[in-house]
């Protein structure tokens, strides 16, 4: 693919003010990476030790989750067995001389290895300050850990007895709890691999160097410089950017522009690492590779979108701050409080209950229930989500951008017309041409002409010097004649004059007009129409009745564009688009409002990754769908219509658990705290506790209550 100028000079401008994840080969694993684990290298039936979980901002090393949840659960048992819950004692409990000590060092451990997952997040957290669900399960755990091991010591030791003997019940259900949901969570929403880590893979490992006697030598990629020359032999991954010095070939472009094309490249013509090569073998001049690469630039956009985007807060998250000050102020309050009236015993028990009253027990359960089935039945729908947070954001979706081709319309082009400009040349010579530049390429539109030709037994040529040209169309020779296939726009630009009476009617119902020039000269056309997909239309008046503002962007020209977007309703469209436009475009609307982006290619990935919403199309590359939100897996856009209409009843959901998960503190919190202990109540521990699993037990029977769409 030729890259536009002008795009090419923006990402050379790049500045690189953050350090990028991967090293110069865009293979090896960075130091940062290795230390931290990878979230794409999650086996999620065996979580391996590595696994993250984002917090704050920050990415929470989750080491190795199941084992995690395993052994505290097993260190939880006896734990349960031996100890109160909430100063009740429970009828299967057992005691005997030493059970308070063993109970004290089970959760002595329990609260170091289990809790360093939320300890880690908590530090996220507070350094973004903006304490959340890691900070608010840190708190409560530290406290219940510190005043049970005081409660331990002071019966056994000092034989005080304290006004609740410990709350080792409450800790360690509570990190079994937080580790099950956020398993839970990580195993529907994080099923995944990493764009960025795809992005890499494109890259092959070794090169062919040619020397100055040009004797060619195996070196490892991240050895490339710029100005070498290299070799590519036949079915090989380009290592790096640059321009082919000798040779010819055809090179497959797909993982790039996410369409099937076999684009012909010559002496002069630019490719780009980690496309596929043809049949041919070319030496061709390094002018990029490391940093200065394509992919490498279009991974530093996805990280930088992606980082921005793990900054939004979930819902969960902004209860459980909220939470977290409600309890800390009210937590400190009563102590101060009660210290002044009453004695340093009760003050303490008091504030300490009101801590532990605030754990989110039902909390963490909320919303990874939730998403664990709402995620059950978006899959069987044939939509893969992979990020709630994004998710989330559609309750205010306002723009959905997409691409007319594929999208909206089937992509299957058939010839409506074709005709020639110049009596030199008949109309069958005119299709003639154009199946012989087309015949190297599966483009849609290429695929529609040989389809003529073959329909009129027209065989085409061997063309050759073939080449593609972004956003253009492509070049070539045909009996020694040079010719040029171009789009409506090239023409008009260029001041290109035609004999536009036949193209009226063509352009009238939407077709897509290519023209064949020779020397500058227009010499002839053909016509292709696209039909509109059906369910397209339904998606369309569906969003107009969500007030949800369809935006149809296309490279097409702007009369074909209008009438394709008149026919399915849609008011806003951007036409004569090249592929690095799309980005800019989902930039500006994002002033606007919430954005959703549909796309397909590598092209495609930053904007996927900076939308709010990004939605890959199923057929699509592994780099667009892995910068994706959410992947269409069937390509059918009312499935986006579905997409939303299930995120809605998710979100209701969540808010429905957030309150039940959260909202008994409301009331508990200042009843435990003793605000009607001067008319004689004071909240029992175990009627908080019975609130608590009540809460814990509606949270999940609501979040199966999900309907099917």
């Amino acid at each position: 693919m030729k890259m536009n100028d002008d795009y090419m000079k923006k990402m050379k401008d790049m500045k690189d003010t953050s350090e990028m994840h991967q090293s110069a080969d865009m293979r090896s694993e960075p130091e940062d990476k290795k230390e931290m684990g990878s979230m794409d290298n999650m086996d999620m039936g065996n979580m391996g030790g590595g696994d993250m979980m984002m917090h704050g901002g920050h990415m929470m090393h989750m080491g190795n989750l199941k084992q995690k949840f395993w052994v505290s659960l097993i260190l939880t048992i006896p734990i349960i067995i031996m100890s109160p819950m909430m100063g009740m004692k429970l009828p299967f409990q057992i005691t005997f001389p030493g059970s308070d000590w063993v109970v004290a060092i089970l959760g002595t451990i329990l609260f170091f290895y289990g809790g360093k997952p939320f300890f880690s997040g908590a530090k996220g957290e507070l350094e973004e300050r903006k304490p959340a669900m890691m900070t608010l399960i840190s708190m409560g755990i530290s406290v219940a850990y510190v005043y049970s091991v005081y409660a331990v010591i002071a019966n056994n030791v000092f034989h005080v007895k304290p006004m609740v003997n410990s709350f080792f019940w409450e800790l360690s259900t509570l990190i079994v709890i937080m580790l099950l949901g956020h398993w839970i969570e990580m195993n529907t929403v994080m099923n995944a691999g990493s764009a960025v880590d795809k992005l890499a893979s494109l890259l092959p490992d070794k090169a062919h160097l040619v020397d100055e006697n040009n004797q060619t030598t195996d070196v490892s990629v991240k050895d490339l410089k710029e100005g070498q020359m290299v070799q590519v032999r036949a079915g090989e991954q380009i290592p790096a950017d640059g321009t082919i010095i000798a040779g010819s070939t055809s090179i497959n472009e797909s993982m790039v522009t996410g369409e099937s094309k076999a684009v012909a490249k010559n002496n002069g013509d630019e490719v780009i690492g980690g496309t596929i090569n043809g049949s041919g073998t070319f030496t061709f001049k390094i002018s990029g590779t490391g940093e200065s690469g394509y992919l490498s630039k279009v991974m530093k956009l996805v990280q930088n979108a992606q980082q921005n985007k793990s900054k939004s807060e979930t819902m969960a998250d902004k209860v459980a701050g909220y939470l977290f000050y409600a309890a800390l102020i009210v937590g400190v309050g009563s102590f101060f409080g009660w210290l002044i009236t009453r004695d340093l015993a009760f003050a303490l028990s008091i504030a300490v209950t009101v801590f532990v009253i605030a754990c989110p027990h039902a909390l963490g359960l909320a919303v990874p229930l939730v998403t664990a089935r709402s995620t059950a039945i978006a899959a069987s729908n044939g939509l893969l989500v992979s990020n709630r947070a994004a998710i989330e954001k559609i309750k205010t979706l306002k723009y959905v951008l997409m691409d007319k081709t594929g999208t909206l319309t089937q992509g299957k082009f058939s010839v409506s017309d074709f005709q020639s400009f110049d009596k030199s040349y008949s109309n069958d010579q005119i299709l003639g041409i154009l199946a012989s530049l087309e015949n190297q390429s599966t483009h849609p539109l290429a695929t529609g002409i040989l389809a003529a030709a073959k329909k009129k037994k027209i065989q085409p040529k061997e063309a050759g010097n073939v080449s593609q040209q972004t956003g253009v169309g492509l070049s070539g020779t045909v009996d020694g004649q040079k010719y040029q296939v171009v789009s409506l726009g090239y023409v008009q630009k260029n001041q290109i004059t035609y004999d536009e009476s036949p193209l009226k009617g063509l352009l009238n119902q939407g077709d897509t007009v290519s023209f064949l020039l020779h020397d500058g000269k227009a010499i002839g056309f053909v016509a292709q129409g696209d039909k509109i997909k059906p369910e397209a239309k339904k998606m369309v008046k569906e969003f107009n009745r969500l007030n949800i503002v369809p935006v149809m962007l296309t490279g097409d020209n702007k009369d074909a564009a209008k009438v394709v977007a008149d026919e399915l309703g849609i008011k806003e469209f951007q036409a004569e688009l090249l592929p690095e436009d799309k980005e800019k475009i989902v930039h500006q609307y994002l002033q606007k409002g919430t954005v959703m982006f549909v796309g397909d290619g590598v092209n495609d990935a930053p904007s996927l990754a900076s939308a709010d919403i990004g939605v890959a199309i199923g057929s699509g590359t592994d780099v667009a769908i892995d910068s994706a939100d959410v992947v269409l897996v069937n390509s059918n856009p009312n499935d986006i219509t579905k997409l939303i209409k299930l995120a809605k009843e998710t979100n209701r959901k969540m808010t429905e658990n957030l309150w039940w998960g959260a909202g008994y503190n409301i009331i508990a919190i200042p009843l435990a705290a003793g605000i009607l202990a001067p008319i004689g109540f004071v909240l029992s521990p175990m009627v908080g506790a019975i609130v608590m699993s009540m809460s814990t037990i509606f949270v999940a029977i609501n979040a199966m209550t999900i309907k099917e769409i």
